[in-house]
């Protein structure tokens, strides 16, 4: 899992239905989610509406809602859902043998270079 992939830590620093967030030197603030059904996620933790931090936001199925205006984010997608419109970046993520791994060319991206 080195090289492409950036260990973050063990699954079960966050728990289910929650998020934490990570800070990356140089680049956005990132907000890792693991859903009540063990699925795991990461996005740049600002919403598109009013950039409210979304790693303090209510996870409920796949979607975070926002703690300041309420807006319904996918975590799939990262896609502002019903009448709302916007788009959160999303960071490509994976489980393997209990532990986190971020694609690193997303979360470090020019500064590798």
């Amino acid at each position: 899992m080195i090289g492409d992939w950036l260990d973050i830590g063990p699954v079960d620093q966050i728990t289910s239905g929650t998020a934490r967030t990570l800070p990356v030197v140089g680049a956005e603030e990132i907000a890792v989610f693991r859903t009540q059904k063990n699925e795991f996620y990461a996005l740049v933790n600002k919403c598109p509406h009013k950039q409210g931090p979304l790693s303090q936001g209510i996870v409920h199925g796949n979607v975070v809602t926002c703690p300041l205006h309420n807006w319904n984010i996918s975590l799939k997608t990262g896609e502002a859902l019903g009448d709302d419109e916007g788009c959160v970046p999303v960071i490509p993520m994976k489980v393997d043998a209990g532990r986190m791994y971020l694609l690193r060319s997303a979360v470090v991206g020019k500064q590798a270079a």
